[in-house]
């Protein structure tokens, strides 16, 4: 049972490409094999998947008796690598369960959720597409959004887990893809209003754009969230560091009702990036950033491109 002071930690972690070492011959999934450039073998992977469940596994314990009770996570291939990673060594303990649908993403990573199904009990999921179009009448496809909805500590919650398009071809360039992203978003959570007009929303995600982005505060503004990561950014700390600035890309919002400390029974109390000094670049010029897997093509064997973020809600 929880206790009355029990904090529950939710976080999201962009993972950098939990490849297996197969080719999926209907994905650009080629540099993760053992015999490509990068040479992604399987003691590699078998290496990453430690590294990552060592990683979740701490994620809010300063403040927090248990691991996270909710993770969601980007860059995932398969079904197989996330049973791979809750069933490893570092995390296996921590008995959890995961959901994920397969998207039609070019690469073939997807978002997931990873969940502790005694604490956190699963009511329904369903994943939604985002439509844009490389050229007029042609489809370019990208990750889809993921809708969790269940209960924690008895109260129904709503998550909505998302990786938007990268910045690669241009910040601006590619922004209408992360406004439509954000637009369907909205829709979703316009439709999970309609039915209870007091419903809690969780937003997470790797969003590829900092909290004072457009497409960021277009969430916050039509679906009256609230994002705690605009005053944890700051020209020191962010989830990724990109050419010696730190980005704030992956973030968490919620819906406000989580301040109501007389009707709820879960209470927003915290928002952080995990970026303990073990996750980062100990030497040299990067010394400080998160220490990556892969620098390109170069294996370094490290984590993440990407720290950690996660809230944490008090229960009353």
């Amino acid at each position: 049972m929880i206790n009355n002071s029990e904090n529950f930690t939710i976080a999201f972690y962009n993972i950098e490409n939990l490849f297996d070492v197969k080719n999926d011959p209907s994905t650009y999934d080629d540099d993760f094999t053992p015999t490509s450039i990068k040479r992604w073998t399987p003691k590699r992977y078998q290496k990453k998947l430690l590294k990552l469940g060592t990683v979740i596994s701490q994620i809010g314990e300063e403040n927090s008796e248990v691991s996270p009770v909710i993770i969601g996570l980007a860059e995932v291939e398969n079904k197989k690598v996330l049973s791979d990673l809750v069933t490893s060594k570092n995390l296996i303990e921590q008995q959890y369960s995961y959901i994920h649908y397969d998207s039609k993403d070019e690469r073939g990573i997807d978002v997931a959720l990873l969940y502790k199904s005694d604490l956190f009990e699963v009511t329904h999921s369903e994943t939604f597409s985002v439509y844009f179009e490389k050229e007029p009448g042609v489809q370019d496809y990208t990750r889809d959004i993921l809708l969790v909805k269940g209960k924690l500590n008895n109260e129904d919650i709503n998550i909505i887990v998302n990786h938007w398009s990268s910045r690669r071809e241009g910040t601006k360039e590619t922004e209408f893809k992360r406004i439509a992203a954000a637009k369907v978003v909205n829709s979703i959570i316009k439709e999970l209003k309609s039915n209870d007009s007091d419903t809690k929303i969780i937003v997470m995600g790797d969003f590829n754009d900092n909290p004072n982005c457009n497409s960021l505060l277009m969430l916050e503004q039509e679906s009256s969230l609230y994002n705690p990561f605009k005053t944890v950014w700051s020209r020191d700390n962010g989830s990724l560091n990109h050419h010696f600035q730190w980005h704030l890309f992956d973030q968490i919002l919620f819906s406000t009702n989580f301040f109501d400390t007389s009707n709820s029974k879960l209470v927003f109390s915290d928002a952080q990036v995990f970026n303990s000094k073990f996750l980062t670049q100990y030497t040299g010029k990067y010394k400080g950033q998160p220490f990556r897997t892969y620098s390109g093509k170069k294996y370094k064997g490290g984590f993440s491109d990407h720290f950690p973020v996660f809230i944490q809600l008090k229960t009353s």
